[in-house]
């Protein structure tokens, strides 16, 4: 058999292996992508601006702030629990920042890390009151809703406002730059060639363990339809701002948190706690530690939102993580991909899912029609995601894929 009739031969394979995981359950990304695609090709008919490279800009660094917010809520699905207070715990980081940058005169760095820190300690509180003390996360994390929203206030004072610099670099971060039009380009092609080459070495060693792996073409098809479609979308958003680099942070977010989850031992038992916590631990994992760590990760990264979200507004109040803040984190996760039934999901959910939030935000906005009818759509969203969960779960356990 020829070389060309081997990777033919491959190609198929991976294609016959896609749809068998499709109709055991096995999703993934899919139903998401198609509805972004329904939600895009629905409001650009209703609006020919909504797929405009400026509202397209607009969107993406709208993304950023909720979106590093969500990634941590994935990583707490993925443990098959739930965190209700992400949103105030970044209106509270949103507090520090500014009365610590702005008032107490603290260098800026200084200011951002303490409102980091204290999103930690939030989290390592709840993973010891949930590892110790056996609190559901629900009620635990409920319970930090209600009184680190209270603290917010009381650190923002009297006031109840204030204003963060506009010549501050961190403001500029957040509404100002912009990566150069040829800059954009080598990051996507830089970023492929390390996917083509992960691919590759797991490739190889897939191989030299005897299991099934993927070949050289299909892995050329595969880094270059994406870095095609990447090229593109760079382009097109050079064709108004470009990419925003506060978007760029959140991506490098989700890409690093990835890695983490799948080729780190801390990704993997995360994964093996969500499954089932009791064989997690005969495995001999520290499960206690699992939950510290992933509630702190969750907390921090929740901090950092709220430090972005503020610096995008150039201002912290007593509104900063409140609104649809929380609920549109935690719906971008489950929408995204994330299983609330834990162990399954990607840092990826983050990503998709927030794109779909922003969108149905965005399009609605361009329509002229009032948040009552965003709240109603992307409840619907959020149901149809959750039923979508439903039935991928039943359909992998009754071909005994779950």
């Amino acid at each position: 058999m020829t070389d060309e009739a081997i990777d033919a031969a491959g190609v198929r394979g991976s294609a016959e292996r896609l749809w068998a995981r499709i109709r055991g359950g096995d999703l993934g990304p899919l139903p998401v992508i198609v509805g972004l695609v329904v939600i895009w090709t629905v409001f650009q008919l209703l609006n020919p601006v909504f797929l405009s490279s400026r509202n397209l800009v607009d969107l993406t660094m709208q993304c950023a702030s909720i979106g590093i917010i969500s990634l941590g809520v994935v990583v707490v699905l993925l443990l098959g629990e739930i965190d209700l207070s992400v949103g105030s715990v970044s209106g509270l980081a949103a507090a520090i920042l500014a009365v610590g940058f702005v008032q107490l005169r603290w260098p800026l760095f200084l200011a951002i890390t303490a409102a980091v820190a204290t999103g930690c300690l939030v989290g390592l509180l709840y993973g010891y009151l949930h590892a110790r003390f056996g609190l559901p996360s629900f009620v635990v994390t409920l319970a930090g809703l209600l009184g680190f929203l209270g603290l917010q206030l009381w650190v923002l004072g009297e006031t109840g406002s204030i204003n963060l610099p506009f010549d501050s670099w961190l403001v500029e971060f957040a509404q100002q730059w912009f990566l150069p039009a040829w800059a954009s380009y080598v990051v996507v092609v830089v970023s492929m060639a390390a996917y083509a080459w992960s691919l590759i070495r797991r490739a190889r060693r897939r191989a030299a363990a005897n299991l099934e792996s993927q070949s050289y073409r299909e892995i050329a098809l595969r880094a270059g339809a994406l870095l095609l479609l990447l090229l593109a979308a760079a382009w097109y958003l050079n064709l108004a701002r470009g990419v925003g680099v506060m978007f760029l942070f959140f991506v490098a977010l989700v890409v690093a948190m990835h890695v983490a989850l799948t080729r780190t031992r801390w990704g993997r038992a995360v994964y093996a706690v969500g499954g089932s916590v009791e064989a997690a631990r005969r495995a001999g994992i520290r499960v206690d530690r699992i939950y510290l760590s992933v509630f702190a990760l969750c907390s921090s990264l929740a901090a950092v939102g709220g430090i972005l979200a503020a610096a995008r507004l150039a201002a912290a109040n007593q509104s900063s993580g409140g609104g649809d803040t929380n609920l549109n984190a935690i719906a971008a996760a489950i929408i995204g991909g994330a299983s609330l039934f834990g162990g399954r999901g990607t840092a990826f959910a983050a990503l998709l899912g927030v794109i779909v939030i922003q969108s149905i935000s965005s399009g609605l906005t361009l329509l002229n029609l009032n948040s009552s009818v965003q709240f109603m759509v992307t409840g619907a969203v959020l149901v149809l995601a959750v039923i979508v969960d439903s039935i991928s779960r039943r359909t992998r356990v009754a071909t005994g894929r779950a």
